[in-house]
């Protein structure tokens, strides 16, 4: 049998650190599985500038970094791996990676949600160097650029808007010739003087790879092919996402985009089981809001530690 553990973390962005961080404090010795690719989205961002306490910004992968010495300087144990399955219904919570089992009395979820991309070869490499998922994130840092959104739901348009802070120029970039967004939406787009309009587009590239920056976007008219190629700064991405809840389909409540529902706090429809960050929210999704909920979540697995009745504590 495994050793049970107080509570088994799953996700290492920093709706799972702040978790672990607080988990560990409250001396419940945290087991944390933070995946192949840990860290999440931030590790794909560069200068991190509003996360409180770092006036002169951070990388977001040395946030990463400090945020996990942080939590196993408390005493989070860290494994990697990707979980392959979990059995929410079991007593212990049963958790598998490919090489071995795990049980928890509770279990917190921060799995997090993954931008959709567009597939391209050049949106990874240029990912933080001019190509973003997120207006709110680095909008900053594009004033006075002229810069691309790519999208045509309420998404794309809510950030098109909000860039018009910044860029001289926001052209929404839409492969259909009619936007998907809502009609309020796209009246309050449509009547901003700083953006224009390729609907009916495909994105075929994002140059420039040999300087590491984005220079310009290459889109195809779907109507009669022609090829255009637009000098931006900035693509920013807005098609979506998709959060990461594959493994918990059937065992949790979700709702129609797939995200966990959560009340009072972190609980989900599971007794135990609690859920953090992107994976829960698909409003904010930023570092500090999922960072705040990490806490929320540990608290309330503290809690419900607390409350396991004595002859039950060690099963």
């Amino acid at each position: 049998m495994p050793t049970i553990r107080n509570v088994i973390i799953i996700g290492s962005g920093p709706a799972g650190l702040t978790a672990a961080l607080y988990a560990a404090r409250a001396n419940m010795q945290p087991l944390v599985i933070e995946g192949i690719e840990a860290g999440g989205q931030l590790m794909l961002t560069t200068m991190v500038e509003n996360f409180p306490g770092h006036r002169d910004g951070i990388m977001g992968p040395d946030l990463m970094e400090e945020m996990r010495a942080q939590a196993q300087k408390f005493g989070a144990e860290f494994i990697q791996g990707n979980v392959a399955s979990v059995d929410l219904c079991s007593q212990p919570i049963a958790v598998k990676t490919e090489d071995a089992e795990y049980g928890g009395k509770t279990l917190i979820i921060a799995t997090g949600a993954s931008a959709r991309l567009l597939g391209l070869p050049a949106e990874r490499s240029l990912m933080g160097h001019g190509v973003s998922t997120c207006a709110t994130c680095d909008g900053y840092f594009f004033r006075g650029h002229n810069i691309a959104v790519v999208g045509g739901g309420d998404s794309a348009m809510e950030e098109a808007v909000f860039l018009t802070r910044f860029a001289s120029k926001v052209t929404v970039v839409h492969r259909r010739e009619q936007l998907r967004a809502s009609k309020i939406m796209q009246e309050k787009a449509r009547s901003n003087p700083k953006i224009e309009w390729l609907l009916g587009y495909e994105v075929e590239d994002i140059k420039d790879l040999g300087t590491g920056e984005v220079s310009t976007m290459v889109v195809r008219s779907n109507r009669t092919g022609e090829r255009k190629e637009l000098p931006v700064s900035g693509v920013f991405v807005a098609i979506g996402h998709t959060p990461n809840t594959s493994l918990f389909r059937g065992q949790l409540e979700l709702d129609q985009n797939g995200y966990i529902m959560t009340h009072d706090g972190s609980k989900t429809s599971v007794a135990g089981v609690f859920a953090c960050g992107d994976v829960q929210d698909h409003i904010y999704r930023q570092a500090i809001t999922a960072a705040g909920s990490g806490c929320m979540a540990a608290i309330d697995a503290e809690h419900h530690v607390d409350n396991i009745p004595e002859h039950l504590a060690s099963v």
